[in-house]
């Protein structure tokens, strides 16, 4: 068994700061436990094409292989990106490192606030962009975080509320 990542929060002196948030009408334990369990994420996520552990840590967090797609009308684009994943059940949250892909050096973290009527659930992405010379920030600001971060992040968000929505318990 490998040891835990050791993954703070996300920076604040980021390029990039994606956030997709939601009040999912069921209890932190419940909404907290289908996002840490990422491996299940294909069962309710069409976008997703899959989920991998290379490997798992004590936290139930690991090196997490993710592939989704992201739908543009009638046709896909597929992403790919390889995570430290660490997970904390006391606070919650759930934290990722990306560490392959074109988002690699990207930071997110899952976090869940007990309000009225729910959680509310965020993610938050920060990132410096791609080290691609002249077009780096473009594509990050641009297109990367808005249109691919986004337009995945979204989606998993809503369909991760609704399944712990139909079962809140």
């Amino acid at each position: 068994m490998h040891a835990n990542y050791e993954l703070g929060p996300p920076p604040a002196d980021q390029l990039v700061t994606q956030i997709d948030e939601r009040i999912v009408r069921a209890p932190v334990a419940r909404i907290f436990e289908i996002a840490r369990e990422v491996e299940h994420w294909p069962a309710y996520l069409p976008h997703y094409r899959f989920v991998r552990f290379r490997h798992r840590t004590p936290d139930g967090g690991g090196m997490v292989e993710m592939a989704a797609n992201r739908p543009f009308g009638l046709f896909n684009w597929p992403t790919w990106w390889l995570s430290e994943m660490a997970v904390n059940h006391d606070v919650p949250w759930v934290r990722f490192k990306h560490v392959g892909g074109v988002t690699t050096r990207m930071d997110v973290e899952w976090s869940f606030t007990p309000v009225e009527g729910g959680t509310l659930t965020r993610i938050v992405h920060v990132w410096n962009g791609p080290l691609w010379p002249v077009i780096g920030r473009f594509a990050a600001t641009q297109v990367i975080a808005p249109v691919f971060v986004h337009g995945i992040a979204s989606r998993t968000l809503a369909g991760l509320a609704a399944v712990a929505e139909r079962d809140p318990s």
